[in-house]
């Protein structure tokens, strides 16, 4: 048995959290739910996994909200990851820019490829001024976009 993470994200959600770990489970293919604690026939806490990452939710009730101070940065290997992400995490929530959105549950998360933070931190600084540039007009990030800045 795996050692437990020294940290792990603890979601508050007002009665939505089962189906918020669900909607997550079902986005990400390497993800499953590791356990449940329910109230009656409502989910209390739940644990779940993406990637190796654990996460925990809660239905805490309404006192809290998300917002923009935490967000969840999500690294894309490639423009079809990241074109697949961004449509569903965005679905019932709000794109944004330079690759931030919110998702119907309120909770934001960036969609980044690792292409953008390789280029950002070029030796030349002149590329890596022209990738911010090109960043900084983006909604969903598109990676050729970011290249044709990069090579000017």
């Amino acid at each position: 048995m795996s050692p437990s993470p020294k940290i792990t994200p603890f979601l508050w959600f007002d009665g939505s959290a089962e189906e918020a770990m669900n909607h997550y489970v079902s986005i990400f293919p390497n993800s499953r739910i590791l356990g449940v604690t329910r109230h009656g026939d409502t989910v209390f806490t739940a644990t779940f996994e993406i990637e190796g990452q654990k996460f925990m939710v809660l239905n805490g009730g309404p006192a809290f909200k998300f917002n923009e101070a935490i967000s969840l940065f999500v690294n894309c290997e490639s423009q079809g990851e990241v074109d697949d992400l961004w449509e569903k995490l965005a679905a019932g929530g709000q794109k944004g820019r330079c690759g931030w959105l919110k998702d119907k549950f309120g909770l934001s998360l960036q969609i980044i490829p690792s292409a953008l933070g390789e280029m950002l931190q070029d030796k030349d600084p002149a590329k890596a001024k022209r990738v911010m540039e090109a960043m900084l007009q983006m909604d969903k990030i598109d990676i050729e976009r970011l290249r044709e800045a990069y090579n000017l």
